[in-house]
């Protein structure tokens, strides 16, 4: 912690204290939590920052999207757009924002949303002609005006929130005693091989009350690298000199999962949006090699570099174990929610 944010330490304590008098609120109905009659899972954490919310959706999406109509909404970060947005052939990153431009494109089924008005999303899904069965919320652990059936909590393994402080001090939006609301725990972006007595260590540090359950998962990388028309190896470009560029919070295992010594490595803040000199900049270090970005950052880039250059690495989110208990749990949530519909 820095010595800027240790002089911050009063803000943060009125920080924290606004947040426990809004929760305190919602606790005891004195603001409005909104419940509808569907099955509705929010996806969310209590830190600002990369905890993983986009891989844990497409795992939620894998598993739902063969049996039910599926819909996802999200706030869409950093969108040139305002209001209710439903996903359709002219959206763009800019208009719905990166990662659900990136759900849209990869899941052709599923219908994708963006709204920061969360009630007013969900009423906008359930009036179109085809409304979804299931609704998966995207970073809404905080937007309490609505009510979900089941939520997921997600907390990076080395930054968990029982370690961390209040904002602007430390990195947390909510009190960590926030993590009582949450039906299941996931510690995110673990090593594959966490041993069970780490995870047992990091059970004890999250005081979990006795209702909710934990996973750990890991960032498992595809071993492809995908262009507009091309797919390589990744075994195979290893070797070759490339640059690297990723517009992400935590970028290292990115880096080191591809790079050779002689690679060039291009850091961007979160979610940012390229600049004609951001462009200028990768194609400059670049010259006649080959570009690997982000899935996210993909979204963005594409059209501003040749097809036949500008590649992204897909990941998904895999459970050290306890996926087929994760799943039965998920799957019994959603048909006994939508049998009871």
């Amino acid at each position: 912690m820095n010595l800027l944010r240790k002089l911050l330490f009063p803000f943060a304590i009125l920080y924290g204290l606004i947040t426990s008098i809004r929760n305190f609120l919602f606790n005891k109905g004195i603001l409005k939590s909104y419940s509808f009659d569907l099955p509705i899972i929010a996806v969310g954490n209590l830190s600002v920052g990369g905890t993983g919310k986009t891989p844990q959706i497409e795992y939620l999406i894998r598993l739902l999207s063969d049996k039910y109509k599926v819909a996802t909404l999200s706030r869409g970060y950093k969108r040139q757009s305002t209001g209710f947005i439903l996903a359709e052939a002219t959206s763009n990153a800019a208009i719905i924002g990166d990662e659900p431009f990136q759900f849209y494109k990869k899941f052709a089924t599923i219908q994708v949303a963006v709204d920061v008005d969360r009630k007013n999303g969900i009423e906008q899904l359930l009036s179109l002609p085809e409304k979804p069965e299931v609704i998966l919320l995207d970073d809404a652990f905080q937007h309490r005006k609505v009510k979900a059936g089941l939520y997921i909590l997600l907390t990076s393994y080395g930054d968990l929130y029982s370690d961390d402080f209040m904002l602007p001090t430390g990195n947390l939006r909510e009190s960590s005693s926030g993590a009582k609301r949450a039906n299941v725990i996931i510690v995110t972006k673990c090593p594959s091989n966490l041993s069970p007595d780490e995870q047992n260590e990091i059970k004890n540090k999250l005081k979990l009350s006795i209702n909710q359950e934990l996973y750990f998962t890991y960032i498992d990388y595809d071993d492809c690298i995908y262009s507009e028309n091309r797919k390589i190896k990744v075994d195979e470009i290893r070797v070759f000199d490339k640059v690297l560029v990723a517009g992400i919070a935590k970028p290292e295992p990115f880096f080191n999962y591809l790079k050779n010594i002689n690679d060039a490595c291009l850091s961007f803040p979160d979610h940012h949006d390229f600049t004609d000199k951001d462009i200028l900049e990768i194609k400059n270090a670049a010259q006649n090699k080959i570009v690997i970005t982000t899935e996210k950052d993909y979204v963005r880039l594409k059209g501003s570099l040749p097809n036949d250059q500008l590649f992204y690495l897909p990941i998904k989110s895999s459970f050290i174990s306890g996926s087929d208990n994760f799943d039965k749990n998920i799957l019994n949530y959603v048909g006994t929610s939508t049998a009871n519909c």
